[in-house]
């Protein structure tokens, strides 16, 4: 029985920690997108996607879509590093910052499939962004669920 709760209880932090990354993820793509902005030579698209959370919190069905989105294109390829992260007790910060950025990188070029392809500066520019993004997710995924990853429990609570 203390197993099943310790699994549950597992699951549920890697549901919270993943919903909570996922929004600070966001904030960080706005961030990033805000600040290389102001640097000379920057694409023009960027002053609108600084600019564009602004308007996802004037209008919040649009912020909420925005949000959903995103769990919609990472959900699955982070569900995976999870359960890796889970199954094998991996609690290594880096990992998990690695880990987010993959998931990122692969939500970007589920709704971009061509990005990859497009050799213009502007698209390797935009997957660095959105990596770096999940880099901070990662991180905030691991303070709340991936410092005690593992599924089974430690030796001192058994």
């Amino acid at each position: 029985m203390a197993t099943v709760k310790h699994v549950a209880k597992r699951v549920l932090m890697m549901l919270a920690g993943y919903f909570v990354a996922v929004l600070v993820g966001l904030i960080a793509v706005a961030t990033i997108y805000g600040a290389l902005s102001s640097l000379p030579n920057a694409p023009g698209y960027f002053d609108f996607m600084g600019v564009s959370p602004i308007a996802a919190l004037v209008v919040p069905p649009l912020g909420m879509f925005i949000y959903f989105l995103t769990i919609v294109l990472t959900g699955l390829q982070t569900l995976i590093f999870a359960l890796i992260a889970e199954l094998f007790s991996l609690r290594n910060f880096l990992l998990h910052m690695v880990f987010g950025a993959a998931a990122a990188a692969a939500g970007f070029a589920l709704i971009w499939p061509s990005a990859p392809e497009d050799i213009s500066p502007e698209r390797w520019a935009d997957i660095g962004i959105i990596a770096a993004a999940g880099l901070v997710a990662g991180l905030v995924y691991w303070l709340i669920a991936g410092r005690e990853a593992g599924f089974r429990r430690p030796l001192s609570q058994r």
